[in-house]
């Protein structure tokens, strides 16, 4: 039988990439007593219907688009820079809706995506070795000894930021400026006026003509208030469990457990060992999760990862999400594919391109190259096709920022041109045009998947 869970059932099993030297048991332990007395960040109601949202992922009637922030910071916490990604989200939605023909799933990685697993837990530049940066959550980026130090402190913040981060997403989503009608002022302060801007503004045409005809037979806002609003979710990794713990509370109405910091939490390929606190944690409670899978992962270790996370074999409660660098793609997610589908696992798949494909620059920056990123969604989809699953979405790290930090592209950056805007505080994101590009390739290859089904029937 399947030991008893409690919020706290994690705590009797290994933990990795959590930080365990806080110099003050007694503030860490006060700060995760401040958020037990905090109001949930979301609602059980809202997981519940992203579930259903992804259900429909999983049979292959819509699109999930998860993307945002490598890490968020304290430093960067903007209204412009919350704008600016939910914006970027819209507009990739809009390209991936038009061509695909499906609803499109908007899950930011936003609101709470702070922490940052560490290949190492130490860095050493020179002479000089330093406890890791860990996300701004825990501890501070700059390369000295005092900011290296986790503060408890810094959960507080955190919670503070993702609350604030949320009220105002949910005004973006729900108070007019994700109004299809508004469409066009979504491209105001667009980086380039070429290349797949102005394909955009192309698009936006053709669907400001289809609104202007509906106006025209009585189809307004008013009549219609779904066009001008849209469900937006959030997520992030569920690293710090002491945090999670803390924002997981019972459904009044029915007694189950949500993790009220998102609406769906996932498990990183770091982090997702069977006998592990983070799978016994996400196993108890009744958010969607995301499973990273990585190039080491088994098709029995998964399926067994499967039956834990979803033993009863619910639609959207599981998304898998492949992360294995565009030159193990095609090798290592067809057995995993194929075993999902043989055994009847009511699982979603999608695609994390980036983690894969980071490398180091000449100059010492890393960077992604576009035409990687690209390469391993294309084999995601080809997978897909081959093995009768349907490719249910993608995974990025992105920016509605003009960074750049990923080469090549439309806008061809190379990696002489990293250090001219390179702000990310861990990894590397994709900018604003090329996350918009991304969405055009994409939306183009499911297109023509579709059409080829449509003939073949």
């Amino acid at each position: 039988m399947t030991p008893r869970w409690t919020p706290a059932s994690w705590r009797s099993k290994p933990v990795s990439q959590m930080p365990t030297d806080y110099p003050d048991a007694t503030a860490l332990q006060s700060a995760e007593e401040q958020l037990r007395a905090y109001p949930p960040l979301v609602f059980a109601g809202e997981a519940r219907r992203l579930t259903s949202r992804l259900a429909e992922v999983e049979a292959g009637r819509a699109f999930l688009l998860q993307g945002g922030d490598c890490a968020e910071s304290f430093k960067e916490f903007s209204t412009d820079n919350i704008r600016d990604t939910f914006r970027l989200i819209l507009q990739m939605a809009v390209v991936l809706t038009f061509a695909g023909g499906r609803p499109v799933v908007k899950v930011g990685r936003i609101a709470g995506q702070f922490a940052k697993p560490r290949s190492s837990s130490v860095e050493q530049i020179g002479d000089v070795e330093l406890p890791s940066y860990r996300g701004d959550i825990v501890n501070g980026m700059a390369f000295e000894a005092d900011e290296r130090i986790p503060d408890p402190n810094r959960l507080l913040k955190a919670y503070h930021q993702s609350s604030a981060t949320l009220n105002l997403l949910r005004s973006f989503a729900e108070g007019g400026f994700a109004d299809l009608h508004n469409i066009h002022r979504w491209t105001l302060n667009r980086a380039t006026e070429g290349g797949y801007a102005a394909r955009y503004r192309e698009l936006t045409d053709k669907i400001g003509e289809s609104l202007d005809f509906m106006r025209a037979v009585g189809v307004t806002p008013e009549s219609h208030p779904d066009l001008s609003r849209v469900e937006f979710f959030t997520s992030h990794e569920a690293l710090l469990l002491n945090v999670e713990e803390a924002l997981t509370r019972p459904d009044p109405g029915t007694g189950e457990w949500f993790d009220t910091s998102a609406h769906m939490v996932w498990i990183g390929e770091r982090t997702r060992q069977l006998d592990g606190a983070h799978i016994e944690f996400v196993r108890g409670i009744r958010n969607p999760v995301g499973l990273k899978c990585g190039p080491t992962l088994e098709s029995d270790d998964l399926l067994a990862l499967i039956d834990t996370l979803n033993p009863a074999n619910e639609p959207g409660r599981l998304t898998l999400i492949g992360r294995f660098g565009a030159d193990k793609a095609a090798d290592r997610l067809p057995a995993l594919m194929a075993a999902t589908k043989r055994e009847g696992k009511r699982v979603a798949w999608s695609i994390d391109p980036m983690h894969g494909n980071t490398q180091k620059a000449h100059n010492g920056f890393k960077t992604r190259p576009f035409e990687r990123i690209l390469a391993e969604v294309r084999s995601f989809i080809d997978v897909a096709e081959a093995e009768g699953v349907h490719p249910g979405g993608v995974h990025l790290e992105m920016t509605g920022q003009d960074v750049t930090e990923c080469i090549g592209g439309a806008q061809a950056l190379t990696e002489d041109d990293l250090s001219s805007r390179y702000h990310t505080h861990c990894d590397p994101r994709l900018n604003a045009d090329q996350a918009l590009e991304l969405a055009f390739l994409v939306a183009e290859r499911l297109k023509s998947a579709r059409t080829k089904r449509s003939e073949a029937a």
